[in-house]
């Protein structure tokens, strides 16, 4: 393999994209120094509308389309994104060359006033753009009053920091990523908050007919994630998961097998069906359907079905 002489990587223009990509941008230069590695930044459509919920709004791969139209054009080579806001099906013509070692998946509480939720009192006020922690939280916390946040990280710990909210529900390790871990009063265990999918993990997409490119970027994909993040996306796959489904899945390898959590939800969190099952860590895919099919077994189709038609 003769590594390319320039390499350029479509980045949104956030400060945690930025450090995203700068991140794989590092990774690339010390892997091929000969190889030129520039960043191209963007503002997508889902960094511009932030007056609505995204799930108004058509969800998380507006977070991805002009960077997918950067590498249809050639101005790209590589796209760097959350796998998080990665749709569950790409468009035709585009493919996922790897996925990086994960961060910490977990859901942070952040607040100035407050140690953890436990202790927030009745009526407070908590902001999150996520119907996945809002009906979770609703669930454990019916007494909260949960309000839509949007805006990049900075932007969201401002409106904190203004006394907008009595506290925000971020992620843990878009905060580590920037350096903010400090901001964070408690971890929320997963088996309390199941992660979003892919949570803290980082996809690099490419155009599928960009062979050349699978070898290059090998060295970057983090086989454990990798197959987690399989698993999870298989499971919202097969449920037709968005961000207009309030649903989160969560897998962890344990010798050859994978152990996941899956969970699909009513908004306002009175009806939450969760689930969890082991299987073969070379087959996540396999192990995320049969997570799908038992919630399904439990009325998941009936409660997406729902959500759908509302």
């Amino acid at each position: 393999m003769t590594p390319p002489r320039k390499l350029v990587i479509a980045s949104r223009e956030s400060a945690l994209a930025m450090w995203q990509a700068q991140h794989i941008q590092q990774r690339l230069q010390s892997l091929y120094p000969d190889t030129e590695v520039t960043i191209l930044g963007m503002t997508t459509t889902g960094d511009q509308i932030l007056d609505s919920p995204l799930a108004k709004i058509g969800g998380k791969g507006l977070f991805v389309k002009e960077l997918e139209q950067a590498l249809a054009d050639g101005r790209a080579d590589l796209a760097v994104h959350s796998m998080k806001d990665v749709p569950m099906h790409l468009p035709p013509g585009f493919a996922l060359a790897a996925i990086g070692e994960r961060e910490d998946p977990r859901d942070a509480f952040v607040s100035n006033d407050h140690d953890s939720l436990d202790v927030l009192p009745a009526g407070s006020i908590v902001g999150t753009s996520s119907l996945r922690r809002q009906s979770q939280l609703q669930a454990r916390f019916p007494g909260l009053k949960i309000e839509s946040l949007r805006g990049n990280l900075q932007t969201r710990l401002r409106k904190l920091d203004e006394g907008q909210y009595a506290a925000i529900i971020l992620a843990a390790a878009g905060l580590k990523r920037l350096g903010l871990a400090s901001r964070i009063r408690e971890y929320i265990d997963p088996a309390n908050s199941i992660p979003a999918v892919g949570q803290g993990a980082l996809g690099i997409e490419i155009n599928a007919d960009r062979q050349d490119l699978l070898a290059v970027l090998a060295p970057l994909n983090h086989a454990e994630t990798a197959a987690c993040v399989e698993a999870e996306r298989g499971m919202s796959r097969a449920l037709a998961g968005s961000c207009q489904v309030p649903l989160g899945a969560y897998a962890q390898q344990h010798g050859d097998e994978l152990h996941m959590t899956g969970f699909v939800a009513s908004i306002d969190g009175k009806e939450l069906l969760r689930e969890t099952l082991h299987g073969a860590i070379s087959q996540p895919e396999a192990l995320g359907q049969a997570l799908a099919a038992k919630l399904v077994a439990r009325g998941a189709d009936r409660l997406l079905a729902a959500l759908t038609h509302d």
